[in-house]
């Protein structure tokens, strides 16, 4: 008898929490905002175009200097230059920490460079 009454309160408690949810459901639409607000346009920048050798072109490898990377970066430079050797390879740290920006380093790469690795951390 005891489990009979135990089991017809817990039968009529989810019912009721049944019904409450799907009442709950039913009251109407919440409107939330963006807190960023409209945001521009994504602006697309195409991939350049890869050459078909790398030999006698200067590529920078750039150090972002994010943290516990030297060692990798040191032996990324070294492996680089032992399998191309036709390769110019400059080796490059940037100013600041890795979420710095570096424009000096950046026209750089661009006047003197074919291409450019730069490394962001893992």
């Amino acid at each position: 008898m005891k489990s009979r009454s135990i089991f017809s309160l817990l039968l009529i408690f989810l019912s009721f929490i049944l019904t409450s949810s799907l009442f709950a459901a039913e009251t109407g639409k919440i409107i939330v905002m963006n807190p960023r607000g409209i945001q521009p346009e994504i602006r697309k920048i195409p991939m350049a175009p890869r050459p078909a050798t790398l030999d006698k072109k200067t590529v920078y490898i750039v150090d972002t200097k994010y943290p516990n990377t030297k060692p990798f970066v040191n032996e990324l430079f070294a492996a680089l230059k032992a399998k191309y050797p036709k390769t110019n390879w400059v080796l490059k740290e940037k100013f600041g920490g890795y979420m710095d920006d570096d424009p000096k380093l950046w026209k750089e790469i661009k006047e003197k460079a074919s291409g450019a690795i730069v490394l962001v951390g893992h």
